[in-house]
C-alpha cells in the first residue's frame, strides 16, 4: 500500500476498527475513507453498492461486525448470524465488483470447533461442531473467510483473512449486556469496589482457558498482512499464550484494587474449554505480539477510568 492510496476501514468506530485507524495514521497513511453507522448502513445492500461505486477504494479492511458476550450470543443467535452475514456479504461482494485491489477480512477465533486439538492450527477449521453458545456468530465468520478465499481462488483477487484471538483494549464495549469477559469483569469489579460490594459473581467454573490479544497488536498484525501477505489461506493472529478465566479474574482484581470475594458460578456455561491459537505461520512471516496481558489490563483500566466510568450511569 502507498501512503496516499484510498483505504476504506469498515467498522472504524469499533474496538478493532478504531485501532486499525490509529495504526494506519501512525504509519503515515493519509487517505482513509471512513463512514459512521448513521452515514452508511452496511446491512443496506443498495447503500453499500452506491458507496463503493462512488468511492472505489483501492484497499478495504472489514472490521465491522455484530459482536457480544456469551449471554448475548445465546439469547440472539439469529440476529448474530443474519446481521453478520448481511454486513460482510455486502462489503466483500461490492469490493469485488468495484475493483478493490486488496481486502482484509477480520474474523474471530470462535470459528473453530468446540472440541479442538490445542493449540489450534488453521487447518482444524470445520473438523467438528462449533461451540453452541456462539454458533450463529461463528457460522457467519466462517462464511466470511470462505467468501474471501473463494473470490481469491475463482477471480484471482487479493482478498485475505485473519482470525484474531479474544481482543481487548482501549475502545472496548463496557456495557454489561453486550461486553466480552475482560470489559465485563473490569466494569463489574470497578463498580463493586466503589459500592464496597462484598463479592462479585463470575459466570462459569473459571477453568476455561482463553488467549487474549491487545487490540493494538491485532491492528498491527492486520496492517502487516495488508502490506506483506497475498495468499487465500487465512491466518491466526494471537500471542501463543493463554490464561484461565479464574487467573484472569484475580489479575483483574489486583489491577482494579477490588478487595471483595470472587465467586464462580459453575451452573453458567464456560463456553469452549480452551481456545489457544497456533500462531506459527504468522510468526514465520516475521510478526509477533508485543503487549503483555498485565500491561494491557492496566492500560485498559486507565482508558475505562478516563473515558467510560463517568458515563456508565447513562446506559
Amino acid at each position: 500500500m502507498k501512503l496516499d492510496d484510498k483505504i476504506y476501514v469498515a467498522g472504524h468506530r469499533g474496538l478493532v476498527g478504531s485501532a486499525i485507524v490509529r495504526r494506519l495514521k501512525a504509519g503515515g497513511y493519509a487517505n482513509l475513507v471512513l463512514r459512521t453507522h448513521q452515514e452508511l448502513e452496511l446491512m443496506d445492500q443498495a447503500a453499500v453498492r452506491a458507496f463503493f461505486e462512488q468511492e472505489r477504494p483501492k484497499y478495504v479492511i472489514v472490521a465491522a461486525a455484530r459482536v457480544g458476550s456469551i449471554a448475548a450470543n445465546s439469547a440472539q443467535p439469529a440476529d448474530f448470524l443474519y446481521e453478520n452475514l448481511e454486513i460482510q456479504n455486502n462489503v466483500i461482494w461490492q469490493a469485488h465488483l468495484n475493483g478493490t485491489e486488496k481486502l482484509m477480512y477480520l474474523g474471530s477465533s470462535c470459528i473453530y470447533p468446540r472440541e479442538c486439538p490445542q493449540p489450534i492450527k488453521e487447518e482444524y477449521l470445520l473438523d467438528g461442531k462449533p461451540e453452541p453458545t456462539n454458533e450463529g456468530y461463528a457460522l457467519a465468520k466462517i462464511a466470511g473467510l470462505k467468501l474471501c478465499e473463494k473470490i481469491n481462488r475463482q477471480f484471482g483477487e487479493n482478498f485475505i483473512s485473519c482470525m484474531p484471538a479474544n481482543l481487548y483494549g482501549p475502545g472496548d464495549n463496557f456495557n454489561p449486556k453486550y461486553s466480552h469477559v475482560i470489559p465485563s469483569l473490569m466494569r463489574r469489579m470497578h463498580e463493586a469496589k466503589l459500592a464496597k460490594t462484598p463479592a462479585v459473581t463470575i459466570w462459569g467454573s473459571g477453568k476455561a482457558l482463553r488467549e487474549f490479544l491487545h487490540v493494538d497488536d491485532a491492528a498491527d498484525a492486520a496492517v502487516f498482512l495488508m502490506e506483506k501477505y497475498d495468499h487465500p489461506d487465512f491466518l491466526n493472529v494471537g500471542t501463543g499464550e493463554d490464561i484461565s478465566i479464574r487467573d484472569l479474574a484475580f489479575a483483574m482484581k489486583e489491577v482494579i484494587g477490588y478487595e471483595g470475594e470472587l465467586v464462580f458460578d459453575a451452573t453458567k456455561p464456560d463456553g469452549m474449554p480452551r481456545k489457544l491459537l497456533d500462531v506459527s505461520k504468522l510468526a514465520a512471516l516475521g510478526w509477533q505480539s508485543k503487549i503483555k496481558l498485565a500491561d494491557g489490563l492496566r492500560e485498559t483500566y486507565k482508558y475505562f477510568l478516563a473515558e467510560v466510568a463517568g458515563h456508565v450511569t447513562r446506559e
